[in-house]
């Protein structure tokens, strides 16, 4: 019976030593998440600095031209039609009212505002499929606003 109860209490305190002895105090186990903690950090940074160089991508020269020549020849076409508008409102014998003068004007200022966007763009070159999807959008709403200022929806 002695041996057996030494046997347990030699067990006992085999197993409790090795509890204490294998168990860090809560000081390192926060110094171990604080640095786990910072390595994930680095990681994400790192992930995003690679998915930004990705995002960033620039125009070739090739797609550049080909876009500016296209872009430019809409500039121009809206300028003409502007310039239409214009004429057609300052002719005599026809009185358009001030709302209709004040759309004009406000085509006109972006379409001046997408020229000077396509030149600050031709300057810093930066994320190319951002801009070129912006430009798009913003040039075809401008294009839908000449038309339809014209439109008559009296009927």
């Amino acid at each position: 019976m002695k041996k057996s109860i030494f046997m347990i209490a030699v067990a006992s305190m085999l197993i409790a030593g090795s509890v204490f002895t294998a168990c860090k105090s809560s000081t390192q186990k926060e110094e171990d998440a604080q640095a786990e903690l910072q390595d994930a950090q680095e990681n994400l940074n790192e992930a995003q600095n690679n998915a930004n160089a990705e995002v960033q991508n620039v125009a070739t020269a090739e797609e550049w031209a080909a876009f500016k020549t296209e872009a430019d020849l809409k500039i121009k076409n809206n300028e003409k039609r502007i310039a239409e508008l214009t004429l057609k409102m300052n002719k005599p014998g026809e009185v358009l009212d001030p709302l209709y003068k004040a759309r004009i004007q406000t085509l006109e200022k972006q379409n001046k505002d997408l020229q000077d966007r396509m030149n600050a763009y031709e300057k810093s070159q930066s994320d190319w499929e951002t801009f070129k999807r912006e430009f798009n959008h913003d040039m075809d709403e401008l294009g839908q606003a000449l038309k339809d200022l014209t439109v008559d929806n009296k009927k």
